[in-house]
């Protein structure tokens, strides 16, 4: 690189090395508008896969589920047996084991003809 001798007046080295006003505008336009656009396609919220659902939120989508899934069905000995099993999860849940309410939702659904939606 060869630097300006100190005698001369104005050499414009400067303005080669860093550019115009004009041309850092648009670098810094363009840095910003860069900087948005990866800002904006950034996901939001939680992810949408359902193997980061907690065993709360799986509890109450499933008894959803359940309560859908039993919605105007006839009674027979099935669907007994699956609100049944809808009581005893919604109490596991409430008491701090959601794994077997989780489990009990499960078989209820299945005695349904469901298929559990997270699992």
């Amino acid at each position: 690189m060869c630097l300006p001798d100190k005698n001369s007046v104005d050499s414009g080295w400067h303005r080669n090395i860093f550019g115009s006003a004009p041309m850092r505008m648009n670098s810094i336009i363009s840095a910003i508008v860069l900087a948005v656009t990866a800002f904006l396609a950034m996901p939001i919220g939680k992810p949408m896969a359902d193997a980061s659902l907690t065993r709360v939120e799986r509890c109450n989508r499933l008894q959803q589920q359940v309560q859908h899934a039993l919605a105007g069905r006839p009674g027979n000995r099935r669907v007994a047996e699956a609100r049944a099993l809808q009581k005893k999860a919604i109490k596991f849940c409430a008491g701090k084991k959601q794994a077997q309410g989780i489990r009990a939702f499960a078989q209820a659904l299945k005695l349904l003809g469901e298929q559990p939606v997270d699992q």
